[in-house]
């Protein structure tokens, strides 16, 4: 009796459309060189049916770049006196080095407050800044500081509409990422959205790291920093010895 009922509660849901992301970048890899300036990664995908297109809601994708996240502390200036102080200091837990979000279309139409809160996508949810209300007085206004710094920097940005999707099938973007980027694993999400709700997401990862002299350099500064202190000091008196001479003869 019970397993016939289960089976008419079975038959009775409503099946449906399963979509998911299948999803690839054109490079997993990026190396920090002396003449790096930057480079564009290409994320491009497909969104995998069981059944036809749903017709009820356009599909939309987000897409998330998201570099190493690192603790910091936000300072506010005063002017006192005619001189410019600190005088306020906020600790903000955890702050990505660089985030990008490239959508298919206004954030704010194609993702509710709901789910962007559950999966922190928008810039200002993946800034964690628990209890700083308790450190200084409008402590909003710090990550608000924040925000405007690492955004004119280039570190922070909002790249609406810049996602192209074909036959709500195919999609692609060219994401930018500059030539200051912090070394370590960078995080690629991309989100499927119907209604303002996600209906599936994944994650792919770019590894961002230091070749040649700069890996050798920063691998010294870190394991042998005596050693690498000397070498600095010789290096700077070369190049002023160097300059020293240059300017000389030029003079005479």
């Amino acid at each position: 009796m019970i397993r016939a009922v289960l089976l008419w509660l079975l038959l009775a849901v409503p099946v449906m459309a399963e979509e998911a992301i299948v999803a690839g970048l054109s490079q997993s890899r990026v190396s920090i060189t002396a003449d790096f300036d930057g480079s564009e990664i290409l994320i491009y995908g497909a969104v995998k049916r069981d059944e036809p297109i749903p017709k009820n809601a356009p599909l939309h994708v987000i897409i998330t770049v998201e570099g190493p996240s690192t603790s910091l502390k936000v300072r506010k200036k005063e002017r006192r006196l005619g001189i410019w102080v600190n005088t306020d200091v906020v600790q903000i837990g955890k702050a990505p080095s660089f985030y990008a979000v490239a959508t298919t279309g206004f954030l704010d139409k194609i993702l509710t407050a709901t789910e962007d809160l559950r999966h922190q996508i928008t810039i200002p949810r993946a800034i964690r800044a628990v209890g700083i209300s308790a450190q200084a007085k409008d402590s909003p206004t710090f990550v608000e500081a924040l925000l405007r710094i690492r955004e004119n920097e280039g570190q922070y940005r909002l790249d609406e509409r810049t996602v192209q999707l074909t036959e709500a099938t195919l999609f692609r973007t060219d994401v930018a990422l500059p030539a200051n980027l912090t070394e370590g694993m960078y995080r690629v999400r991309i989100f499927l959205t119907r209604d303002g709700v996600i209906v599936d997401n994944i994650e792919r990862h770019i590894n961002v790291r230091k070749e040649g002299l700069e890996r050798f350099l920063t691998n010294l500064s870190r394991e042998q920093p005596f050693i690498y202190g000397v070498l600095s000091l010789l290096i700077a008196v070369a190049a002023g010895y160097g300059a020293s001479t240059a300017f000389r003869l030029i003079k005479s």
